[in-house]
């Protein structure tokens, strides 16, 4: 406990005093003698010292609360900076093609994208840590692309409808259009605030970075807008574009940040990852597609950091409180049952 204004607690005993010396000289006489007076004992008599000294205290009180007891406590929080990311996969048939697994088994592309798109969201308990902190919608893309979750923090859902993605089967449906992909996930991500009616406003305040990540095994064949026009767009607004391409392992080198083995479709990932500040890798496998999920995880961390923050409470309420019920007892008393006649 400590006191705001401690000086004002010096004033206690000369007032005190004042208090004291103002009651003696308005309630007594000087006599020679009490043997002359008929003095007779009443039990009221034995309280007529409360109401005053109820009066002392209740200034008392007040003195200490102008003082301004006040409590003082410390805190810890910690403060992040999280990241929104916008996940887009790819589902048309080519995603059905074979590729190892991590036991060295064959499974679709489809298979191992979905295990390490929920590893890098959830983490794995090794390398990939989870993105807890991390505002993350998911978006997939075949002839048209469409949004399966929306930007949510809430990522027990969002790890559902990963697990449940499958490719697209119906051929007037089938192809690569993730252009589309691109502009919708840059367009999301630069309207944010659309989301404050839905989320708490000091969790969108903490967003410091916007990214997409795209993963696919093709060329763009499909769709309204070129990869370079919706690269330009997330450009515009502030977004960087991880390109990931999940090709055969004839055609992926052993660097996955190597450029000179290139094909066109790849030339087109890697120049517009470049343009917004991203990266483009290759994979083949599910050792190599976790190994560049690791190398984004790695790059793109929300910060935390530990903030020490000092709490007052205020308690002058407390002696001021008693003070008026002290108060009110003493005028009640002088007024009933300890009432004195001049």
């Amino acid at each position: 406990m400590t006191f705001h204004d401690p000086w004002v607690l010096l004033l206690i005993l000369p007032t005190l005093w004042l208090l004291r010396r103002r009651q003696r000289k308005r309630s007594s006489i000087t006599v020679d003698s009490l043997q002359q007076w008929p003095l007779q004992s009443s039990g009221k008599a034995r309280w007529l010292w409360l109401p005053p000294s109820l009066r002392h205290v209740s200034i008392v009180l007040i003195l200490v609360a102008l003082a301004r007891p006040q409590a003082n406590s410390s805190y810890d929080a910690q403060v992040s900076e999280g990241i929104a990311i916008q996940m887009l996969v790819d589902v048309s048939s080519s995603m059905d093609m074979s590729t190892k697994t991590f036991e060295g088994k064959s499974t679709s592309r489809m298979e191992v994208a979905k295990t390490m798109v929920e590893q890098f969201i959830a983490g794995d308990g090794e390398a990939l840590k989870g993105r807890p902190n991390d505002l993350i919608g998911l978006i997939t893309f075949a002839r048209y692309a469409d949004t399966r979750s929306p930007l949510t923090f809430g990522h027990k859902a969002l790890l559902q409808i990963v697990r449940h993605l499958e490719i697209q089967e119906r051929p007037n449906e089938d192809g690569t259009a993730y252009g589309d992909a691109l502009a919708i996930a840059a367009a999301r991500l630069h309207s944010l605030d659309e989301l404050r009616g839905s989320l708490n406003p000091s969790e969108l305040d903490s967003i410091k970075s916007r990214i997409i990540i795209l993963l696919t095994d093709g060329e763009n064949n499909s769709g309204a807008h070129l990869p370079i026009e919706s690269a330009g767009l997330a450009k515009a607004w502030g977004c960087r574009i991880y390109s990931i391409s999940l090709g055969d392992p004839v055609n992926a080198p052993d660097s996955l940040s190597a450029t000179d083995t290139l094909n066109a479709a790849e030339q087109v990932l890697e120049h517009i990852s470049n343009e917004t500040g991203g990266i483009f890798r290759k994979a083949h496998n599910a050792e190599s597609l976790r190994a560049v999920y690791q190398e984004i995880d790695q790059l793109e961390r929300s910060k935390i950091a530990t903030q020490q923050f000092d709490r007052v409470a205020e308690w002058f309420w407390l002696p001021l409180a008693i003070s008026l019920a002290a108060l009110v007892i003493a005028l009640t008393l002088e007024a009933t049952s300890l009432r004195v006649v001049p």
